[in-house]
C-alpha cells in the first residue's frame, strides 16, 4: 500500500511534494489497524437519510429514540441509516462543525451510534471541505498559533478568482478578527480547509479512520468537489480533488474492506458521474439529476426524458453503483438538469413549487447574475396536484418512489419522505431558512397520534414499508445488475433488470392519472398476481416472467 500512497502524494502536490509528506501520512496510519469486512452492497440494502434527532421527549437522548422509532415502524426494511452530521456544530443544521469526532450532546453520545450499530449499517457524514469558524483549528488560526497557519486560505491579491464556481450568493472571501481573513465557499461560519498542506490531509485522513473504528459501513464525502483551489480555474473537481478521493479509498479498502465511499456533488450529471473514476475512486455517487427528473415526470406526464436520461446510466462495475435519492436534507438541486432540461420544462416545475407553497434557493453566477440552485419543499408537496384527492397523490407519491427503486443502485429514502411530512412553513419562519421547510422534527407523542389519525402519513408508511419489504427480498434488485429502459410510450416509464444469469424483471410505472395498457405480462411480485397489461393510474407493477 505505500507504494500506492506515495503515488497518490505526488499526483496531488505535484512539484510541491516532498519526502516527508508520506513520512507524516504513514506515521499516522500505523496507528491503526485493518477491521473486519464490511458485508458488500445487496438487493436488500436500503438506506434512510436522517437527522439524529428527528425524535424528542424529555427523557431520552434522541438518538436512542431514533433507534427505537426506526426499528418499530420500518424494522429490517431498512438496512442502512445516513446519520447526517451528528457532530458539535455552530450552523447550517450541522455542516459546520466544530470538532469532527465529538457527537453532538443534544443528540446523544457514542454509545448511542454503537447500540444503533447493532441493528442497522451507518453511514457518518464527513464534512471534508471546511470547518466552523468556532473550532479549534480556526480559533488557533485567529490567534496566530503557528500549528494552524496554514490550515485555511486567505485571500491572495495573486490568485485569479474570476472563474471559480460558486454555489452561494454569499461572500467567497470572509473577514475575520486580528485582520484575518479566509476562504468560505458556503458561509462565514464554514471556513474552508487548506488541502495544499500535508498536515490538513493528514489530519482529514485520521477522521476518516477513526469514523471506521467507531463502526460506520458508509461514509459521505459532503461538498467534496470545492476541495480543492487553483488560480484561474473553476475550483470545482480539479484533478488534485479526484486523487485526493482516490487515495482515501486505497487507504479505507485496505483497513476496511468493502466500506462505501459516497461523493455528494451536486452539479450536473456528467461532472457528478467522473467521481467514479475508473472504478479507483467512489463506490456510489449521489444520482441528483433523478430528484428534479421524477419531478418533471409527473408534473407533465410525460417520461420521454427520464427514460432518454436513464438510457445512459449503465453498470458501473461489480463494487461501484448509484446512490438513488428523491429528497434529502437539502433542496431539489437544479444544476443537475442543466444540459437535460429546456427553461421552458425548468420553468414549468418552478410554477408548480411556487403554487404549492416552495421556496427557491440562488446561485451567483460569473457575470454577476443569480439563478435557482434549489427547489426547497417536502417531496411530497412538490408533486401534490392541489385538485386532486388526498389518496390520488398518494398513489403519485408512491409511484415516484417505484421509479426510484426500480433503477440500478441503491435506494435512499429521507425521513420526511418516508413518513409523509407536509411543508414545514413554521420552521422556515422561524429560523429564516428556506431548506428548514423539509427539516420538520417531531415530538414522540405528537409524531406517534399522527401517524395513526393522519391518511397521509399512515399511508405513505404503509405503503413504503409494502414496497421495500418486496424490493429486499428479491434478488434481482441487486444494485450492481444491469438495466435496459423499456420502450412503453411516454405515459409509462419502465425499466428491465438483468442478472448476471440473464434472469429478469420488468419494473413498470404508470406516470399518470389515467388507466394505460401495455403488451407486458407476467407475475406482478408486489399483488402475487398475474398481470395482464391494464395498469392503474400511479401504479407500481413489478412482473417477472
Amino acid at each position: 500500500m505505500q507504494e500506492k500512497i506515495e503515488a497518490k502524494l505526488k499526483l496531488i502536490y505535484q512539484e510541491a511534494y516532498q519526502e516527508e509528506y508520506l513520512i507524516k501520512m504513514q506515521t499516522m496510519l500505523q496507528q491503526y489497524q485493518p477491521q473486519k469486512n464490511i458485508n458488500q452492497l445487496s438487493h436488500e440494502s436500503i438506506y434512510l437519510i436522517t437527522y439524529g434527532d428527528i425524535i424528542q421527549n424529555a427523557k431520552e437522548e434522541p438518538l436512542a429514540l431514533l433507534h427505537k422509532f426506526v426499528k418499530s415502524k420500518f424494522g429490517e426494511n431498512i438496512t442502512d441509516i445516513h446519520l447526517l452530521p451528528m457532530f458539535e456544530y455552530t450552523s447550517d443544521d450541522g455542516f459546520a462543525v466544530v470538532d469532527y469526532l465529538k457527537i453532538n450532546e443534544k443528540l446523544g453520545t457514542w454509545d448511542n451510534i454503537e447500540e444503533l450499530s447493532k441493528d442497522y449499517n451507518l453511514m457518518f457524514d464527513f464534512v471534508a471541505n471546511h470547518i466552523s469558524k468556532s473550532s479549534e483549528w480556526f480559533k488557533g488560526y485567529l490567534n496566530n498559533n503557528p500549528n494552524y497557519q496554514k490550515y485555511f486560505i486567505p485571500f491572495d491579491h495573486d490568485f485569479n478568482y474570476e472563474n471559480v464556481v460558486r454555489p452561494r450568493t454569499s461572500e467567497l472571501i470572509s473577514k475575520y478578527p486580528n485582520g484575518k481573513t479566509a476562504w468560505t465557499t458556503f458561509s462565514e461560519d464554514q471556513v474552508d480547509l487548506n488541502y495544499q498542506n500535508i498536515d490538513v490531509l493528514v489530519e482529514t485522513t485520521r477522521i476518516l479512520l477513526e469514523y471506521v473504528q467507531h463502526g460506520a459501513t458508509s461514509i459521505r464525502l459532503d461538498a467534496i468537489g470545492f476541495l480543492w483551489k487553483k488560480s484561474g480555474t473553476t475550483c470545482i473537481h480539479l484533478d488534485e480533488t479526484h486523487e485526493i478521493v482516490k487515495l482515501w479509498r486505497i487507504i479505507l479498502d485496505y483497513y476496511a474492506k468493502n466500506i462505501q465511499i459516497i461523493t455528494e456533488t451536486n452539479v450536473p450529471h456528467q461532472e457528478n458521474i467522473a467521481y467514479f473514476g475508473v472504478n479507483d475512486e467512489a463506490h456510489q455517487v449521489y444520482q441528483f439529476a433523478l430528484p428534479p427528473l421524477t419531478l418533471h415526470t409527473f408534473i407533465e406526464g410525460n417520461s420521454k426524458k427520464l427514460s432518454a436520461w436513464a438510457k445512459t446510466i449503465n453498470k458501473v462495475s461489480d463494487n461501484a453503483t448509484y446512490f438513488n435519492f428523491l429528497a434529502s436534507h437539502d433542496g431539489i438541486g437544479m444544476r443537475p438538469v442543466e444540459m437535460i432540461l429546456t427553461e421552458n420544462e425548468k420553468q414549468t416545475i418552478f410554477k408548480q413549487v411556487k403554487a404549492n407553497g416552495g421556496k427557491f434557493n440562488y446561485k451567483s453566477n460569473s457575470d454577476g447574475s443569480k439563478e435557482v440552485y434549489e427547489l426547497n419543499i417536502t417531496y411530497f408537496d412538490a408533486l401534490a396536484d392541489f385538485n386532486a384527492t388526498n389518496e390520488e397523490n398518494i398513489k403519485r407519491f408512491i409511484a415516484a418512489h417505484g421509479i426510484l427503486m426500480s433503477l440500478i443502485g441503491v435506494p435512499a429514502i429521507y425521513y420526511n419522505s418516508l413518513i409523509g411530512s407536509r411543508n414545514d412553513y413554521e420552521g422556515v419562519r422561524k429560523s429564516g431558512m428556506n431548506r428548514r421547510i423539509n427539516r420538520e422534527k417531531f415530538l414522540e407523542l405528537e409524531i406517534e397520534k399522527e401517524i395513526k389519525s393522519n391518511d397521509v402519513r399512515k399511508n405513505v408508511i404503509t405503503e413504503m414499508n409494502h414496497l421495500l419489504a418486496v424490493r429486499k427480498n428479491e434478488k434481482l434488485f441487486n444494485p450492481y445488475n444491469r438495466q435496459e429502459v423499456l420502450n412503453l410510450g411516454t405515459s409509462l416509464f419502465g425499466v428491465k433488470r438483468i442478472a448476471e444469469d440473464n434472469q429478469e424483471i420488468n419494473c413498470i410505472i404508470n406516470i399518470t392519472n389515467e388507466i394505460q395498457k401495455t403488451k407486458l405480462t407476467g407475475l406482478d411480485i408486489l399483488t402475487n398476481q398475474r398481470f395482464e397489461g391494464v395498469i392503474s393510474p400511479y401504479q407500481i407493477v413489478w412482473l417477472k416472467e
